[in-house]
């Protein structure tokens, strides 16, 4: 007899300008269909969030041409805003967090500048001077880098170090963090290859020296050495698949709670590569599985569900592949429409529904 599938939901971000209208609750419940409740309206153009676990709030953006972040709870299956502020630049596409939850970074597309502002400790709402860091110079690619991009914003371990990605100039910043949480002038922490258009870093959960960089235009993923303010490249290896052609660029990519498989997403050629990562962290390409639609920008990764959760910014749907054992993926065959679908977070990442 097949076990029942237990209940679990999701919020689907999306974009005003497909037809989104706010956070979208998506829900499985104990017989295994999925049903999509009423929006959250309160979070407009939901395209990043991060969680702090300390106070149980989201940080979501507000990927508008007045960028703003929103600071949220959900509790008792609802969703409230607690406060809402401005981060003095555009398109703000990426949020991270701090080790101690007090120091607040997001990458503002648009404007390509990366803001810092200080949490109260108390209460986690912004306080102090909002810092803003503007980046300058362009890439060889004219239609997508004539001028700067910041594009994922994330804190070392220790919390002394801001890493900055930008899409537009090929490379990493590195911001020296003050005790005091006061954003230093930025120093060159990485060169990538010209007109890779840098996405995503991602930075081991385990090995705290290596890293992976996602280069957006050129389908690629790099192993990079970390120290301190500076990374070091080790190796490139293609997302798609050999002797595939056609227009593709990648999206996103998470590494599971064991840390030996990495997933990418491909948009384009609509599918998560799956790597395996050995004791040292190097990668090797197991495959790609299909997401069952066009445009897979982000997906979530629930190790205890099993699932990878993928929306499709240009199909506007959401679907579902389960994780095998060894962690390659396959889809279910489901598929909802969710208009302007860019992002999948968990409302509740403490709530024990999601464990086997």
């Amino acid at each position: 007899m097949t076990e029942a599938p237990f209940a679990l939901c999701v919020g689907i971000g999306t974009y005003r300008g497909g037809g989104g209208a706010g956070i979208q609750p998506l829900c499985r419940d104990e017989a295994g269909a999925w049903r999509l409740g009423a929006p959250y309206a309160d979070a407009p153009n939901a395209s990043f969030s991060i969680y702090a676990p300390g106070r149980r709030l989201h940080y979501i953006v507000n990927e508008a041409e007045a960028g703003s972040v929103g600071v949220h709870r959900y509790a008792d299956q609802r969703w409230e805003r607690l406060a809402l502020f401005a981060v003095d630049g555009a398109a703000p596409c990426h949020i991270a967090l701090d080790p101690t939850e007090t120091l607040l970074a997001v990458a503002n597309y648009g404007s390509g500048s990366v803001t810092l502002l200080r949490l109260e400790p108390q209460s986690g709402l912004p306080t102090g001077t909002v810092q803003v860091s503007a980046n300058q110079g362009s890439g060889p690619n004219p239609a997508r880098q004539e001028a700067p991009h910041a594009h994922w914003v994330g804190f070392s371990p220790d919390g002394r170090w801001l890493y900055q990605t930008d899409l537009g100039t090929d490379e990493i910043l590195g911001f020296p963090i003050a005790a005091e949480g006061t954003l230093h002038a930025p120093q060159r922490a990485y060169r990538a290859a010209p007109g890779s258009g840098p996405r995503h870093l991602l930075l081991h959960p385990r090995l705290d020296q290596r890293a992976y960089l996602i280069g957006e235009l050129d389908n690629t993923l790099s192993v990079l050495d970390r120290s301190d303010g500076s990374f070091t490249h080790r190796a490139t290896l293609s997302t798609l698949p050999n002797g595939w052609h056609g227009d593709s660029i990648v999206a996103h990519l998470a590494i599971n709670r064991a840390g030996d498989r990495l997933y990418v997403s491909n948009r384009g050629h609509d599918s998560i590569a799956v790597f395996a990562l050995d004791d040292a962290g190097v990668p090797t390409l197991l495959g790609h599985t299909a997401t069952g639609g066009a445009s897979p920008r982000h997906f979530l990764l629930l190790d205890d569900a099993g699932l990878v959760i993928v929306a499709h910014e240009k199909a506007q749907t959401v679907t579902t592949l389960t994780i095998d054992a060894d962690g390659l993926l396959h889809p279910t065959g489901m598929s909802v429409a969710v208009p302007g679908a860019a992002y999948v977070v968990l409302p509740d990442p403490t709530d024990r529904q999601t464990a086997r």
